[in-house]
């Protein structure tokens, strides 16, 4: 059994912060009223906490030809790693158990993607690879 964390989304962190700076900003320049400032920045504070959480509680677990792939307490899929077709690196936004935009695709089956980002994607491809050689890897 191998486990691979997830890559942390900085980018994503810094684009939360920077929408309740804004928004504060603006509150403050229209003179509005003390509650709706800390509304606004309870609702992103919020938000912030949530994906920190998404991003520090998922991971990859590799057990025998079976790849476990856990994000938060909401997202726990298993995929067999035998029905993999190939690994290549991807900046793809769509959403994904996948916090960082640093990420590799995975197709497996016939016309199945998997979105994920482990912090050593090379070795997390490599290990794929070794249970299943007839992966493509396209990171290495």
């Amino acid at each position: 059994m191998k486990v691979y964390k997830s890559k942390i989304g900085y980018e994503i962190i810094i684009f939360i912060v920077a929408q309740s700076l804004f928004f504060t900003g603006y509150h403050v320049f229209n003179n509005e009223d003390i509650k709706e400032i800390l509304t606004v920045n309870g609702v992103f504070l919020l938000v912030l906490f949530f994906f920190l959480h998404l991003s520090y509680k998922t991971k990859y677990t590799i057990v025998e030809n079976t790849l476990k792939v856990q994000c938060g307490f909401f997202y726990k899929k298993e995929f067999d790693i035998n029905a993999m077709k190939s690994i290549a690196k991807s900046r793809d936004i769509t959403s994904a158990p996948a916090p960082s935009l640093d990420r590799i695709k995975i197709r497996y089956n016939k016309f199945d993607t998997l979105l994920l980002s482990p912090k050593d994607k090379i070795g997390f491809a490599k290990e794929l690879v070794s249970v299943n050689s007839s992966i493509e890897n396209k990171i290495v």
